[in-house]
């Protein structure tokens, strides 16, 4: 079975606050121009995107430059739903296996689109971020817009140890009574320090 993480790309679809506007407009149409096509402009941070070291620090390597199998790996979901600080817990250090993709169900999707969701979001703690390290986990996604907040030292953190960020997932809550589950979160095969991604789960 396989579980979309992915929100929608919509014309105008929410982004972070001071980003540039999406536009996603049919440019050309079947009755009129012989085919039909879309134009989209958006920034590399909107909707469900991955975050790679070169956003936040002076990291010289593109997201394309990373390779396939950091982007796809076994999963794991910690329901932390409720907390608006994410801690380290001594069980998270038997969940989470070497090379995990860690995500993260805090319920907090169910806001996109509204001003609370990017101003009021969870954030992750440093002994938290510190476990993520330890674990040399591939990436950690969340149903958030961020990690943290100004001056955004965990997502620093994270790039500095090689740990990518994938943000603003949805559909997490239907990972909880997983046994187990594969994370597939490819971005697109683009010279740039992000990109939106396609974020799927293989349900075993």
């Amino acid at each position: 079975m396989f579980i979309d993480l992915t929100h929608l790309i919509v014309d105008d679809m929410p982004v972070y606050p001071g980003d540039s506007k999406t536009e996603l407009i049919q440019s050309k149409h079947l009755q009129r121009d012989g085919y039909n096509n879309h134009h989209l402009t958006m920034n590399m941070h909107v909707g469900t995107h991955i975050d790679g070291p070169m956003h936040l620090t002076d990291a010289d390597s593109y997201l394309s430059d990373f390779p396939l199998y950091s982007f796809i790996g076994n999963g794991v979901v910690l329901d932390v739903s409720g907390q608006k600080e994410i801690e380290y817990k001594i069980e998270y250090e038997t969940f989470i296996k070497v090379q995990h993709i860690v995500i993260l169900y805090t319920g907090y999707s169910k806001f996109f689109g509204e001003h609370e969701y990017f101003t009021k979001h969870p954030v992750l703690t440093k002994p938290f971020a510190e476990l993520l390290v330890r674990k040399k986990v591939k990436m950690i996604g969340l149903d958030t817009p961020s990690p943290d907040r100004h001056p955004f030292e965990i997502h620093k953190y994270l790039f500095q140890n090689k740990v990518l960020i994938a943000e603003n997932l949805t559909n997490v809550g239907l990972l909880l009574q997983a046994k187990s589950f594969e994370v597939i979160a490819l971005p697109l095969h683009i010279k740039a320090d992000s990109s939106p991604a396609r974020v799927i789960a293989r349900v075993e």
